[in-house]
Formats: structure tokens, sequence, C-alpha cells
């Protein structure tokens, strides 16, 4: 089944059941979130990278206007539905100053494995240790899948449109994980270099060694 949805181009990866939210100041796009908050009507978030649209994006819906400016420039809250394939751009509208896309929506298995799940959560824990940042999830760790946590495993924004395209649960995990285990290293590597870096200049308490 094929659907036509206003689309909202961006270098960032939307996930399902992601909360985003977006400063809205151009023109074809005030007038975009504007039919949609009318319209009672969702639009699509195609991911850009490297300044080409790419195919996969995501569906959101607004589920709040926070703020709207005398120039018409809005602050809204989207919330991330499913992820669609566009199958044809529509660069022209009549009477519309945004673009759409013929698009249709991909089957998710959108559950995995809970014990990898688990790994996966403790490896970000490791992370973030390491790079002395707290980053509480909005949800108990037992309710945590990946979509949850892919923004804070330290994906570029290739891996994250990457992790779009898997479509099953388990795929997701394991490409966490995988991640996670070949970036780890990596960072405690700098973590201690840091460290060396720091005691240089500065007085060492070393013990000598009988040779």
């Amino acid at each position: 089944m094929t659907n036509f949805i206003p689309i909202f181009p961006l270098a960032i990866v939307v996930y399902p059941g992601e909360d985003l939210n977006l400063h809205i100041f151009e023109p074809r796009y005030k007038q975009l979130i504007l039919e949609c908050v009318v319209e009672k009507k969702p639009f699509g978030i195609p991911a850009v990278i490297g300044n080409n649209m790419n195919e996969l994006g995501t569906l959101v819906e607004i589920t709040e206007v926070s703020k709207t400016n005398e120039n018409g420039e809005m602050d809204i809250k989207t919330i991330g539905l499913k992820i669609f394939r566009i199958l044809e751009v529509v660069k022209e509208i009549p009477d519309k100053l945004y673009s759409g896309a013929i698009v249709n929506y991909l089957k998710n298995v959108e559950y995995g494995n809970r014990l990898l799940m688990q790994k996966v959560i403790n490896a970000i824990g490791e992370l973030h240790t390491l790079l002395k940042i707290s980053n509480k999830f909005k949800k108990p760790e037992s309710e945590l899948w990946s979509y949850d946590v892919a923004h804070h495993a330290g994906l570029s924004l290739d891996e994250e449109y990457e992790m779009l395209g898997l479509l099953n649960e388990l795929q997701r995990q394991e490409y966490l994980k995988r991640h996670l285990a070949k970036v780890l290293p990596v960072v405690a590597e700098m973590e201690t270099l840091k460290e060396k870096i720091k005691l240089n200049g500065h007085f060492k308490n070393l013990e000598g060694l009988n040779l």
C-alpha cells in the first residue's frame, strides 16, 4: 500500500517512539506544520546525509505546539511513528511551498532478546562512565529497546541510518552490541592517554626498578 505524505527532510535519523523537538522557521515548513496541526495529520522526516536525501525516513506526528512567535516561527514536539521508504518525491504540489513523497511503510519486528538488550544497556553505561557523562533514559531499563538507546550509543549519522534500515529488533540489538564492543576499547585507550598527558610536567611518584 502506498501513501502520499508531506516531507520535512532533516540531517537527523528519527526512530519510532522517539520524542523530537523542532524549531520551525522556514516559510515552507511553517506552512507544512500549520496544515498538519489543523488537519491532524502526520508528516515524514527523510534522513539527509551529506546533502543527499535518503529513501528511508520516519513518519512523525505533532504532539504539541509549545510556542508560536509573531513572525510565525514555532516550537513543536513530535513523536516518531513508523519507518517509510520513499518511492517517488513530489517536488511541486499545487499551492504548497513544501514537497511531498509517495511512500510505503515497512513491516517492523519490534521485540527482541531481553538478555541481549540488557548487555547493550550495560555497555552503554560503561561508555557513559568512560566519557564522564550522565544520560538518563525516560523508561525503566526493563522496558528499553534498541530505538530507545540508539542515540546514546555513540553512533555516527551513517550508522544511525544503517540501523534505521534494520527492521528486526534482534538485528538492531546485535548491531549495537558489535558497535559498542568496537568503540569501548578505543574510548578506554583515549581516557588512559588523556590521563598520561595530564601527568606530563608533574612530579611522578614512581618506584625504581631493580635491573
